[in-house]
């Protein structure tokens, strides 16, 4: 069944963000915990906490109620990204509308780019203040990038959108007053607007805590630049740490310390990611109301209970002890959800995903094996394993027919859907599949396995993880059986999440297991497309070397090396028409080698919702690049 995606970009009601200079409303109002701290003169009143012209956030249903605790649960310290959707994510300089197709003024209330897409100019809210109560300010930009990007200690490689074509010019980041800066780059940077909303995800941006940004008052005291070294390397050793920018980067980081002051709607307090209960209260600073005045988030606190497995957090929504959760709702438990909605007192939400392939397997074109890195660069190899899967029965066992057995490719509906790449050896055809290994002379040996060039047995090892989709040991066994019918024996390896991240980076996973995601606009995250996301590490080494211009990794040769080049074309063009006509050209290359193979795209994404917390979109899209659930704006959500 194919998913309502075209219909919902039409959505655009979902939620409404009216951006003006001035507010109308006669004051403004807060929860009454803030309002009992301004009593109690441990807080300035919240007219001294907004800025001049607050951000105007008009509710999905009603304006809501102040107060309680919304609970949801997490994997603990690799699960970070959950807890970044809801909260810290929406601390951006620009925000994405919640169908990803406009750019908002967020922390800035306007911004211009020269028509050449060279310099890109931006102004803060006057009076934004950090959690702490200190100001906003342009510093604070330009510290994150001279003191923090420029610093080879804290930043060995500059993130690629920073360089110029020649791998030497970089931009350059300039205060014109306290609350303007703008950003000067070598050559034209069309693209780099989408960057910003997206937090630099697609350059894999280490310094995601806090995007553009980066609270100078704060670290300034962690930084060799503002505090004697020897000083510093003192604190580093106090602290536990043998180098000066491991202590920084670890006061630079929101999850590790509570300290860290932040803009967003709710902030950590608890000390530790390994606490039983992670625990987020309101960020009385938050420059975000609604249109009757008050101040949001309406929710109080935000509690994440710690579990061991994905599968866990399914059992607790079941239970009705999550409030509002769609990260690790399996679709696969789509039946055992509506059945225990009405005593669990919640609703089922079904968004519409921008998966293209969930699970996906990622073949990689770097693996270290001579002989399987032959196999793998080799397209009738990939081939076979694609039309070796029985993608409708992985369909009708496991997803109850809800998603689109195809191959790994961009969804219909999508920007640059290509319905040939959806297709391109996706139908079930073992017979072809072993023809095309007989094609390549791998000869069955007496087991009934095949035999490598070198004549001994190829033996595949697939490696998965606990992700936020749907991949589990039923469907590694499902795939480990389609290929083992045409002769190819697999081996399935479960890991922990953190070694399978470790090994991807490293290029020591061989064949990796990931959602493919990302696909709602190939604009705002061409990771997945591109191999530059090394959690689906198609080609974690030739991506290595494109983003270190390269200083590190592999060269990469024929269409991979072609697949780059177009993309620095889109890169440097402001003509749309053009634009467009170059990723056609990267979709053809993807629909011509499957580098990446597909399983069943196109499925719902599941939201559990108690029937009492309101204000969630009944329709959403839900994509990496827009941070969902951050764009159904989770700082309007209410406990009614």
């Amino acid at each position: 069944m194919r998913s309502n995606y075209p219909k919902l970009l039409i959505s655009l009601l979902i939620l409404i963000v009216l951006l003006g200079n001035t507010f109308s409303a006669p004051k403004y109002n807060e929860a009454p915990v803030l309002a009992q701290l301004v009593k109690e003169g441990k807080l300035p009143p919240i007219e001294e906490r907004l800025p001049k012209n607050p951000v105007v956030l008009k509710p999905y249903e009603e304006i809501g109620k102040y107060g309680g605790t919304w609970r949801r649960a997490w994997l603990g310290a690799g699960d970070r990204w959950g807890i970044a959707r809801i909260s810290i994510a929406a601390c951006n300089l620009l925000r994405f509308s919640s169908d990803g197709k406009k750019i908002l003024p967020w922390l800035v209330d306007k911004y211009t780019v020269s028509k050449d897409g060279r310099i890109y100019t931006f102004h803060i809210r006057e009076g934004i203040k950090w959690s702490d109560g200190q100001s906003f300010t342009s510093d604070d930009v330009i510290f994150w990038y001279e003191d923090i990007i420029c610093n080879k200690d804290l930043t060995p490689n500059m993130p690629a959108q920073f360089v110029g074509s020649d791998g030497k010019s970089i931009a350059k980041f300039e205060k014109i007053d306290t609350y303007t800066f703008r950003i000067i780059f070598p050559e034209p940077k069309p693209l780099f607007i989408y960057d910003i909303p997206a937090q630099g995800w697609y350059i894999d941006n280490t310094h995601g805590s806090l995007s553009y940004y980066a609270p100078k008052h704060y670290l300034m005291q962690f930084h060799p630049k503002y505090t004697p070294i020897d000083k510093l390397e003192k604190m580093a050793k106090d602290a536990g740490f043998n180098k000066w920018y491991e202590l920084f980067k670890f006061k630079d980081d929101w999850l590790q310390n509570p300290d860290l002051p932040i803009t967003a709607p709710w902030k950590v307090v608890s000390k530790s990611p390994n606490e039983p209960v992670f625990v987020m209260e309101r960020n009385p600073y938050y420059f975000v109301v609604d249109p009757e005045g008050n101040q949001l988030p309406y929710i109080d606190r935000i509690v994440h209970y710690l579990v061991s497995d994905a599968e866990m957090i399914n059992m607790k929504a079941v239970a009705g002890e999550i409030d509002c959760q769609d990260r690790h709702m399996r679709v696969s438990n789509y039946s055992l959800f509506m059945e225990n909605a009405q005593k669990g007192n919640y609703r089922v939400l079904k968004w519409a995903s921008a998966v293209g392939a969930d699970p996906a397997i990622y073949l990689n074109q770097n693996v270290k094996d001579p002989v399987k890195r032959q196999l793998f660069q080799d397209v009738r190899f990939r081939q076979a394993l694609s039309l070796a899967i029985n993608r409708d029965e992985i369909n009708k066992i496991l997803y109850m027919g809800l998603g689109t057995p195809m191959q790994a490719a961009i969804p219909k509906g999508a920007a640059y859907y290509d319905p040939y790449w959806e297709k391109a050896y996706a139908q079930y055809d073992p017979g072809r599949a072993k023809i095309l290994l007989d094609a390549m002379g791998l000869k069955v040996g007496k087991d009934g396995f095949r035999l490598g060039p070198d004549g001994k047995p190829i033996e595949l090892i697939v490696s998965f993880t606990t992700y936020p989709g749907n991949a589990n040991m039923s469907i590694m066994e499902l795939i480990k059986s389609y290929w083992e019918k045409i002769g190819i024996k697999t081996i399935i390896k479960q890991i922990d999440r953190s070694l399978y991240v470790t090994n991807c980076n490293s290029g020591d996973i061989e064949i990796g297991i990931w959602v493919m995601d990302r696909c709602s606009n190939f604009i705002l995250s061409p990771g997945r497309i591109l191999g530059t996301i090394t959690d689906g590490p198609w080609a974690p080494l030739y991506a290595r070397w494109y983003w270190t211009k390269g200083k590190e990794g592999e060269e990469p040769t024929g269409d991979i090396r072609k697949l780059y080049e177009l993309w620095d074309q889109v890169n440097q063009t402001t003509d749309t028409v053009k634009r467009d006509a170059l990723i056609r050209q990267i979709v053809a290359l993807h629909r011509k080698n499957i580098w990446i193979i597909g399983t069943v795209g196109a499925l719902p994404s599941l939201c559990i919702v108690k029937n009492n917390f309101r204000n969630v979109p009944e329709y959403l899209i839900s994509d990496a690049p827009l941070f969902t659930p951050l764009n159904a704006f989770p700082e309007q959500f209410f406990i009614k």
